[in-house]
């Protein structure tokens, strides 16, 4: 696992797009491209040209569709995080997609995108996602989280081979620090960084740090994945 670096949202939000279909490029990139801070700075048609734009360009954050010839997003998603800079990985999908979410997720995406979503909602994401912040379409992140629970959404620490209950996600806690376990649980309660500065009286640059430590700590490649693991380690409801 490669632990995201902290840092400040950037001022220009650089953008990757990975889409093997023109015209859903062509509409993500008009849309952005009128969004004060935010460049679109390449495009990609599979998750091969993605990962390799991707070292080249060194986006904040990488815009990926699921299904993609030659290399599809799922697959791309592990190049992807493994890079340094590492971008902020969303899915694009359809609704319905829930299975190819859930296993986008549990590779470390950082949240997924419905293509459907409105301007609004595609900016603000973007935003989000460069802030480090999980995003996840409301329309269909109820059954993405309920089936990624039943399932054994979180992978357990290499060394614990086979552990995917509650004991070993307690297990993956116990190095927390109190400071981080409050954290956690705010991350379990899908917050985003600014409202866990302001309830816990932080700067966003300390959640941050906070954020990546538990992160590096836990063993887990996303955000998602840590709100997940406090689920079951019974550390939010």
């Amino acid at each position: 696992m490669t632990t995201p670096p902290v840092s400040e949202t950037p001022t220009t939000i650089r953008v990757l797009l990975a889409d093997d279909e023109e015209m859903i490029r062509h509409g993500v990139r008009m849309i952005l491209q009128h969004a004060d801070g935010i460049e679109v700075v390449g495009e990609a048609v599979n998750g091969a040209e993605a990962v390799t734009l991707a070292a080249e360009l060194r986006p904040d954050v990488a815009l990926v569709d699921i299904r993609m010839p030659v290399l599809d997003g799922l697959a791309a998603i592990a190049p992807l995080i493994a890079l340094d800079p590492r971008p902020q990985v969303v899915m694009l999908t359809t609704f319905g997609d829930e299975e190819n979410v859930t296993r986008a997720l549990q590779a470390g995406a950082g949240g997924f995108l419905l293509k459907d979503e409105g301007p609004d909602e595609l900016i603000r994401s973007v935003r989000a996602a460069a802030a480090g912040d999980a995003v996840l379409s409301p329309g269909v992140t109820g059954t993405v989280i309920k089936r990624m629970l039943q399932g054994g959404a979180a992978p357990a620490p290499s060394g614990t081979p086979g552990a995917t209950g509650p004991a070993s996600a307690e297990d993956r806690v116990a190095a927390l620090t109190d400071r981080e376990r409050e954290v956690l649980a705010m991350l379990g309660a899908g917050l985003p960084n600014l409202e866990i500065g302001l309830r816990l009286g932080i700067g966003v640059g300390t959640v941050k740090t906070h954020v990546a430590a538990i992160l590096e700590k836990t063993d887990s490649d996303s955000r998602v994945q840590a709100a997940l693991l406090a689920h079951r380690a019974g550390l939010a409801s």
